[in-house]
Formats: structure tokens, C-alpha cells, sequence
């Protein structure tokens, strides 16, 4: 029987292993890899945080790992690998969607599981109806196939992982904890919240079972709510639709009543941010707006190679040799001219009695990225709005998209964003002026203590 068994297992693994594709030769996986790192070197705004000694290091080392790759999953996952120690989460590789398709996070067939960074812990915080009672929320996994779960993250989880801020790092990597290929067997252990300890074995495979517990809320664009002492609740949850704007603009009349206004950025991770600047600007009295600062980088072939025979102490009181001396240290910038957005006249007519200037606050957190950080780079000097909640995502530009071998795909940042004077957020993101953190408790008790906290501190404001 036990021959029986070893059978079925090998030829299981034979049969996963054989639906994976494996179409790439060794020509094209060097041509993918070499390709990234050509774009990479010319384009990427962020290449003077590089140590280029480590980076031509690493490609040269990939040129032989690739090739060694079994199949074209692995491949690509090596190639995130790669880009991840860019460390940057504008600066991304996906795979091809045939293999996007059976790559699985949350679905093992009788289990659906969800997790969640709380406390730097990995947080079971949904789960398939059925199964709600033999794995209760706030359950934590705290070994991955007998490894500990921080140890397993480290080694098999976060260097596949693009991420400017470690703590971003931390959340996606405890999010994707278990995710992988169709067929993919996990061996876990679970503390549940009574302190009991269980065993449990998942396999990747779909789940039919739709209903989760607790229910998925409604995944709406803009969300309008009202707390007591005349407190108006607005969460914005994207501006990748212009659809947000108009839904913002028809809400005005009945903001007008608001005495206070919460503006909710905690799912907004991002979109146009042309988007987020219109609903600013019933949010201000301000006609002139201060948007971030860009720059990307210059590149003239020349400059660079005049600036081989070039030294630091030649490029005193003399731009040219400057610019030949960074252009060959690939640190050369074109600074956007910096144009704060002023509010048009005919503008300003329509938007006479729509303005909402009440004591406002601002809910922000690690997934508010992008267009969304750029909303907060224009309230930056709003003294009647306060941020509450934790750093945002750290993390914007705009990304330059390529083709990569069967499929794939990948993009590279090639904009830098500061505040206007100069000021990084990209690596470190937006803080709040007030820091409030969810806590495990407050998970099982569906609590929202970011939300707790900005009406308590709206209550006392004039």
C-alpha cells in the first residue's frame, strides 16, 4: 500500500511539474535578463542608490542561473528575484499571463485562506465560511513546511519582492506568504487564538466555495458616511477613474452641511494624479497648488564619454565639465521646470461656494501610493488638515513598460517625485502627523482605530 501511495505522489508531481511551462530557450532567458538590466542602467531614476559593482556582479552571476532555470515559472521568478534588489515598487517583473493564471495565493481547494502583517506576525484574517470555526480568525502560521515563519519569509519570500520601504516589504511578503504554482504543498503550523497549536497541510488547487467570513466589504470608487456632531466621513478609494470626480463633485451639496470632514486614503493606491488634484481643489481656499517636484535622468552619449577623462576638481565654476563628469557616472538629471498648478479663472467661478473648508483629517496607510501620495503632496500645506494613520506606500514615478521573452513583461522607473523643496518621500513614505496602528485585538474585535482616533480628534475642533 505504502508503494501504492509513493506512486501516486510521484507521479502527481510529474504531472504538476509537467503542466508548468518550459518553452524559453537559453538564448531568450539571457536576452530577458540582459534586456532588464540594459533598461535598468539607462533608465532607471533611482540607479545613483545602486552599487553598480554589486548590480554587474549580480547580472553576470544571472547569466549562468538562468540558464540552469527549469522552467519558465522559475525562470521569472528568478528574474523578480533579480529586480528586487532594485528595491524599488515602481520598478517591476510579471509574469506571462499563461503562468500568471495558475499562480495561487489565498485558494487550496477545501481552504481559502487570507493573511494579514499585524504586529509583524502572519495573521490569518479571512477564511471560506465553512471553515471558519476549525481556523478562527486571528489564528497565526508560525512554521512554513517546519521552518519558522520570519525564517521561511526571509529566505524563500522577500528577495522575490520589489518594495521601496522595508515595511511594505514586510506586509507583501506576509500577504504572499504562501503564494505559488498550481500543485504547490505548504505544511503549516498554526497557533489558533486559544493557544492551541494545529498542524495543517495545504495544496494550492481552486476553491469553489465562494462565500468568506468575514465578507468581503462592497469595493466601491468613493464612499460617503456621516458620524455624529455633523463629522463627514469620504473615503476615496482610487483616482485611476475620472468616474471618482464626478462622483465627489454630485456629493458637494450634502458635504456643505459637514461642521468636520474625514477624507479616507487607506485603499487609494493610486491612478491619474491630475484625478486626485480636482477633488483637492474644493478642499482649499488656495488658487495656487503645490504639486511634487520631478526630475528624470539625461543621458548624451558624448557628455559621457568626455567625462571618462574628466575629474571632480575640473567641474569647479564650469557646468560643462559637471555635466560631463556625472554624465559618465550615470548622474546626470533633467529637472521638469517646477510649475505649481493654478487654479484657472472660470475655474475659480465654478468652484465659488463648492469649496468645503472645514477641520479636516486625512487617513493614510502603507497601501496610499502613488497618484494617492501625490494628493498628500498638495495638502502638505493645509493647516486645517491633519494625516492620521501609518506611513504611506513610499513609492511613485512613472514607469517605463517593456516586452520580455514569451509573454512577460516589465517596467522601470524613470521619474523621481519630491515634495517641492527637494524633500524624498520615495524609500521612507508620507508620515502622519499622528500615528495609529491596527492592533491583533482590534482585528478580532472589528475595530478601526485609525477612524476612533480622527473623530476623537475632530470633536474638539472648531
Amino acid at each position: 500500500m505504502n508503494k501504492i501511495i509513493m506512486v501516486l505522489l510521484i507521479c502527481l508531481t510529474n504531472t504538476i511539474s509537467a503542466q508548468i511551462p518550459n518553452q524559453l530557450s537559453n538564448t531568450e532567458k539571457v536576452y530577458g535578463l540582459s534586456k532588464f538590466w540594459q533598461e535598468t542602467n539607462y533608465n532607471f531614476i533611482y540607479l545613483n542608490k545602486v552599487n553598480k559593482n554589486e548590480w554587474d556582479s549580480l547580472y553576470k552571476e544571472y547569466i549562468i542561473k538562468v540558464q540552469e532555470t527549469k522552467n519558465d515559472y522559475e525562470y521569472y521568478r528568478l528574474l523578480q528575484k533579480f529586480c528586487a534588489y532594485l528595491k524599488d515598487g515602481h520598478t517591476n517583473v510579471y509574469f506571462p499571463q499563461k503562468i500568471q493564471d495558475s499562480i495561487f495565493n489565498t485558494n487550496f481547494g477545501e481552504y481559502r485562506i487570507f493573511l494579514t502583517n499585524i504586529e509583524g506576525k502572519a495573521i490569518i484574517t479571512r477564511i471560506n465560511e465553512s471553515k471558519k470555526k476549525e481556523i478562527p480568525i486571528g489564528t497565526e502560521i508560525v512554521k512554513v513546511n517546519n521552518i519558522l515563519t520570519n525564517e521561511y519569509l526571509k529566505k524563500e519570500v522577500l528577495p522575490y519582492i520589489s518594495s521601496s520601504t522595508d515595511y511594505v516589504l514586510e506586509d507583501w511578503g506576509i500577504s504572499r506568504l504562501l503564494e505559488g504554482y498550481v500543485g504547490t504543498t505548504y505544511d503549516l503550523e498554526l497557533k489558533l487564538p486559544n493557544g492551541k497549536v494545529k498542524t495543517l497541510s495545504l495544496t494550492h488547487s481552486k476553491t469553489e466555495e465562494k462565500e468568506v467570513y468575514p465578507p468581503f466589504e462592497k469595493d466601491e470608487l468613493l464612499e460617503l458616511k456621516w458620524y455624529k456632531n455633523d463629522i463627514a466621513y469620504v473615503a476615496l478609494n482610487s483616482f485611476s477613474d475620472w468616474q471618482i470626480s464626478m462622483n465627489f463633485k454630485e456629493k458637494i451639496p450634502e458635504l456643505k452641511k459637514a461642521r468636520a470632514l474625514i477624507v479616507d486614503l487607506r485603499k487609494n493606491g493610486g491612478g491619474n494624479t491630475n484625478i486626485g488634484m480636482e477633488i483637492f481643489k474644493h478642499l482649499t481656499n488656495d488658487t495656487i497648488l503645490y504639486g511634487s517636484k520631478t526630475q528624470s535622468r539625461l543621458h548624451i552619449p558624448t557628455f559621457k564619454a568626455w567625462g571618462k577623462w574628466t575629474s571632480e576638481k575640473d567641474t569647479i565654476n564650469n557646468a560643462w565639465a559637471k555635466q560631463e563628469y556625472l554624465s559618465y557616472r550615470d548622474e546626470y538629471y533633467h529637472n521638469f521646470p517646477y510649475r505649481p498648478d493654478t487654479i484657472s479663472v472660470d475655474d475659480r467661478r465654478l468652484l465659488k461656494n463648492r469649496r468645503i473648508i472645514v477641520p479636516t483629517v486625512v487617513l493614510i496607510g502603507h497601501n496610499t501610493a502613488s497618484a494617492a501620495e501625490d494628493f498628500l503632496i498638495y495638502a502638505d500645506n493645509q493647516e486645517h488638515m491633519t494625516k492620521i494613520g501609518e506611513p504611506t506606500f513610499g513609492s511613485t514615478g512613472q514607469p517605463m513598460f517593456f516586452d520580455l521573452p514569451n509573454g512577460g513583461a516589465a517596467r522601470i522607473c524613470t521619474k523621481k517625485d519630491t515634495y517641492p523643496n527637494g524633500k524624498e518621500f520615495v524609500g521612507v513614505g508620507i508620515q502622519p502627523d499622528i500615528k495609529v496602528s491596527k492592533s491583533l485585538s482590534d482585528y478580532m474585535e472589528n475595530k478601526d482605530p485609525v477612524l476612533d482616533k480622527a473623530i476623537e480628534f475632530l470633536k474638539n475642533k472648531k
